[in-house]
């Protein structure tokens, strides 16, 4: 774990991702989302758990299984819990919030999601975090900033972190309803349809307006045992 300037001043090590959450993602799902077994869109936030194996720090080398072509980068803005939250009302949600970081992700890509996709998506060193927290009161607002992401210096995927199924607020109000966020904990808002996948031996960068940015290096691992 790392230290950060701003309140809870330590990281807890529980990261929550949004899966799902931009519309685009959802619709490239076709009809499978209204055919068993799922039967209907979802109604409540799609959570994935990332743990301890899976987080890493900007800088890392992260390997990519032997038996994979490529991965799924999921560039998305972290949000980190300053106090004990629960039971949020859209409106208050900002106010627990200590800061926003930035992070990629990884998964390896899959099209199903009727079973959690832990296999594809906990690898160790899939969700690669920023080493820098912007505090809160240093962004205006969330919902809007441009994140980039280059590979091998060249830029090919802009996004922003608007046009959510759930923006910041009411991502935390919904997953709040049902469980206890903790100070230090981080919920990432998801990144957009359409990111790009990278190679071993590639560099990806990415950037998030006003928050930062981290840069990783892919690299070539071993297969499953």
């Amino acid at each position: 774990m790392f230290e950060i300037d701003v309140a809870p001043f330590a990281l807890s090590g529980v990261v929550y991702t949004a899966l799902l959450n931009d519309p685009d993602a959802t619709a490239s799902l076709g009809d499978a989302v209204v055919q068993a077994p799922y039967k209907a869109l979802p109604v409540h936030p799609v959570l994935g758990l990332k743990p301890r194996n899976s987080l890493a720090w900007g800088d890392a080398e992260v390997a990519v299984p032997s038996d994979v072509v490529s991965l799924a980068m999921g560039p998305t803005l972290a949000v980190v819990i300053g106090r004990p939250a629960c039971r949020l009302a859209p409106d208050e949600a900002i106010s627990v919030i200590a800061g926003y970081g930035v992070a990629n992700d990884i998964s390896i890509p899959v099209q199903s999601h009727y079973r959690p996709a832990l296999r594809q998506r906990v690898r160790d060193g899939f969700c690669v975090l920023g080493t820098q927290v912007v505090p809160a009161d240093r962004i205006a607002s969330p919902d809007g900033l441009r994140v980039r992401l280059s590979v091998d210096g060249r830029h090919i995927h802009t996004a922003t972190t608007g046009a959510r199924v759930r923006n910041v607020a009411r991502l935390l109000s919904d997953v709040t309803a049902f469980m206890t966020l903790h100070p230090g904990d981080i919920v990432l808002l998801g990144a957009a349809h359409g990111a790009p996948t990278a190679r071993a031996g590639q560099r990806v960068e990415i950037e998030i307006e006003g928050v930062g940015g981290l840069t990783h290096r892919l690299v070539a691992g071993e297969g499953e045992q």
